[in-house]
């Protein structure tokens, strides 16, 4: 529960770099040709971005048996609209409670949602999820459990026209295909539920039929092994389409900060035995 600070100095102009554009965390560029690497304090002439540029991840040597959980989705997992430089997402309230807990292994917790994912088709930030399973899942070191919350995107971008069109067997075909590919190596997926979306620009009749169709799936098929009920714990009871007022970051999609606490507080953390 650490924060790692991380210096970079490229002495030449550089394209192409790895680049994650909504990581919430303020990092600091130093003038063109200055290398301040190690250094404690900045420069004038400093500029800031929330976004991490070349690196993708921190491995850290565990002398005790340790494993991983990665948290595999889009904006949602990303923690778009959490404040920045808290550590609001819903997989740092999990690792949080991960370890304040007893009896638990040293278990890390990988984000691995990018903004504007989408399962199936391409996006305009990233590989779909299936194209990018190998590095974000198979390649990160330990991985045991796998949490999967991604289709929303893929469902409305179909609703609005702007994306292929997508149907319930095409959502559930590509879960499928990740329950597949996970279990051929040994690790366990969970399916959480889609969360609402009501009053969002995905809030079309089309698109509520998708994501309750594929809830439901999600929820009944018993083909993930477990399942984590995010729709239920985020939505209003009195309009169930909807974000619980008290977890709407005010663009009716994305939760706030209370809302993602809400997400990482109702992952039963048996499922980590």
């Amino acid at each position: 529960m650490s924060d790692v600070a991380v210096s970079l100095y490229l002495p030449n102009a550089t394209t192409g770099s790895t680049f994650h554009g909504v990581a919430l965390q303020t990092n600091y560029i130093a003038p063109a040709g200055a290398d301040y690497t190690g250094a404690a304090a900045m420069p004038g002439g400093t500029t800031t971005t929330q976004s991490w540029f070349f690196l993708t991840a921190v491995n850290l040597l565990e002398e005790r048996r340790a494993s991983a959980i990665v948290a595999l989705g889009d904006s949602i997992t990303d923690g778009v609209n959490s404040t920045p430089d808290t550590n609001r997402r819903w997989p740092n309230v999990l690792a949080e409670r991960l370890q304040g807990a007893h009896g638990f292994p040293p278990l890390g917790v990988l984000n691995e949602g990018i903004n504007g994912n989408r399962l199936l088709s391409e996006g305009n930030f990233a590989p779909n999820a299936l194209k990018r399973f190998d590095r974000d899942v198979l390649a990160q070191a330990g991985v045991e459990y796998l949490i999967v919350l991604l289709g929303i995107n893929d469902i409305g971008h179909s609703a609005l026209g702007d994306g292929p069109t997508v149907t319930p067997a095409d959502l559930i075909a590509g879960y499928r295909q990740l329950i597949s590919r996970a279990h051929e190596h040994g690790i366990l997926a969970y399916g959480a539920t889609l969360t609402p979306m009501g009053g969002s620009r995905y809030d079309l009749p089309a698109a509520q039929a998708l994501r309750d169709a594929v809830n439901a799936w999600i929820r009944d098929s018993g083909e993930f092994d477990a399942v984590v009920d995010f729709d239920r714990v985020t939505r209003d009871p009195s309009q169930p389409t909807r974000l619980l007022p008290a977890y709407d970051s005010g663009d009716h999609l994305h939760p706030n900060d209370a809302g993602y606490r809400a997400m990482g507080e109702a992952i039963p953390l048996v499922l980590f035995r």
